[in-house]
């Protein structure tokens, strides 16, 4: 533990504090091909998972990144094999009873994102998630927000039926609807754009995740499958982050024509 702990400063050392991202972003991915690379059940990649995911809640914490968003389970999810799906639920329920403690001594708040509506989802993961909601709701070192039943174009889809019955109620001009109107319905109102979005595992999509908010996120891709991620790199997906030049579609390219994005 010493030498990784070395090896994680001697990373972060490379990056300058007056510019970590305040929220970072994670599509958690490779868990099944990990399992089955090592001859295991998906599920079993699934449960190598839980300890990446909090050793990157130490190194995030560490390097003073405010806002941690992880895709735990999208609203696609549920196509997948049953057997598949009733092992998420159930160790969502269990994870939330185990670590829930853990975040909350750490000064983390935990937050979901998603739509906790749907039927399929067991009334006990819905009683945990309240309750980890309710524990560590005055949290302030970092804010955890995991999307479960989650999907971006549901999550605008749902934001626009809010503001349709405010319309309808006489609560807001159709006229005045623009950006803050949405992003103020959206699951996590409070929530700031995600400076950067990291995806593991090599793949190169975005799958359906805070389409709204990532507009102008920066993309980061790894090729390390989810359950081998750790701080470490987490903190050179954040070094890579740092060395890009962020325009927002707003800088002239050489030419002075200014394109899509710069």
């Amino acid at each position: 533990m010493v030498g990784e702990d070395a090896a994680f400063e001697a990373i972060a050392s490379a990056i300058d504090p007056a510019s970590v991202p305040r929220h970072v972003a994670i599509i958690m991915d490779g868990n099944g091909r990990w399992a089955n690379a090592r001859g295991l059940h998906r599920t079993q990649g699934h449960a190598a998972g839980e300890p990446a995911l909090f050793d990157v809640v130490h190194g995030a914490l560490a390097l003073g990144i405010e806002w941690l968003t992880v895709y735990t389970f999208s609203t696609e999810n549920w196509a997948r094999d049953a057997y598949e799906v009733d092992f998420l639920m159930e160790f969502n329920v269990d994870l939330l009873e185990r670590r829930r403690d853990e975040l909350d001594d750490l000064g983390v708040r935990v937050v979901f994102a998603g739509d906790r509506s749907d039927p399929r989802i067991p009334g006990a993961v819905l009683d945990r998630m309240r309750i980890a909601e309710h524990q560590t709701r005055d949290n302030t070192a970092m804010t955890m927000v995991f999307a479960f039943n989650y999907g971006g174009r549901a999550e605008i889809v749902d934001a626009v039926r809010a503001i349709a019955k405010a319309v309808e109620r006489d609560e807001i001009d159709p006229e005045q609807i623009g950006h803050d109107t949405i992003a103020s319905h959206l699951y996590v109102p409070d929530m700031p754009d995600p400076d950067v979005v990291i995806r593991t595992s090599g793949e190169h999509r975005t799958s359906n995740f805070l389409l709204w908010e990532s507009a102008y996120s920066e993309y980061v891709f790894t090729e390390v499958l989810w359950p081998e991620f750790d701080r470490m790199e987490l903190a050179r997906c954040v070094v890579e982050f740092q060395g890009r030049e962020r325009r927002f579609g707003g800088a002239e390219d050489e030419s002075g024509l200014t394109g899509v994005d710069g």
